[in-house]
């Protein structure tokens, strides 16, 4: 795909949501860490059915920690692997408050020491929280950026190397939440809406559905 058509996919994309965000529900870098940990394998909207009953008692991680891992289960038990998940936010907790001050670290390599925090999450928490320009590569990403050729790639990593090789820096801090919502709604996995694409004419996807 050359530069003028990615450009142009961008440009709709931003023209249809000018102003895209992530559906996870949060108020400070410490919720959004919590809510995107518990969101892995999980929709945003049980996630965010949980995060709204929890952060009004606990949203902090002296808070989280004062509460307690049986406790905390219980407010996210409609959350896939809320056992593991559960645990992972309680060590993260306690590494934030020994090592951070109680704070979100705002570089990568401290993110991602933190249990339950992979590359992904820390590109979400860089991208969202802080305002830096990563593109976080989920399910969606790493299907709408190889079905439309916009950066096509074997596996996560070398497609979140493409994109940000390849996006245009005016549309890098909003690229991922662009994509992500594009593959949630129109290109979606099983049975992509070309009808109603606002790119379909620039999509390199060979097998468009009617």
């Amino acid at each position: 795909m050359n530069p003028a058509k990615r450009r142009e996919i961008f440009t709709r994309l931003r023209t249809a949501k000018p102003h895209p965000k992530t559906e996870l529900e949060y108020r400070t870098p410490f919720e959004l860490l919590v809510a995107v940990i518990l969101s892995a394998q999980a929709t945003d909207t049980s996630v965010n059915a949980a995060t709204r009953t929890l952060f009004p008692v606990a949203n902090t991680p002296r808070a989280i920690l004062d509460l307690g891992e049986e406790k905390l289960r219980d407010y996210v038990r409609r959350i896939g692997l809320y056992q593991t998940k559960s645990k992972h936010i309680m060590q993260a907790c306690k590494l934030l408050l020994e090592k951070h001050g109680g704070a979100v670290p705002t570089a990568r390599e401290e993110l991602e020491t933190l249990p339950g925090v992979g590359r992904k999450t820390a590109n979400v928490i860089l991208n969202t929280a802080f305002g830096q320009p990563t593109i976080a590569v989920d399910t969606h990403v790493f299907r709408v950026a190889n079905r439309t050729g916009i950066a096509p790639g074997k596996d996560v990593l070398e497609v979140e190397n493409r994109l940000l090789k390849f996006v245009p820096d005016e549309f890098k801090h909003d690229a991922h939440h662009w994509l992500i919502l594009h593959g949630r709604y129109v290109c979606q996995a099983r049975r992509p809406k070309c009808g109603e694409c606002p790119i379909a004419d620039l999509c390199e996807f060979k097998e468009k559905a009617a």
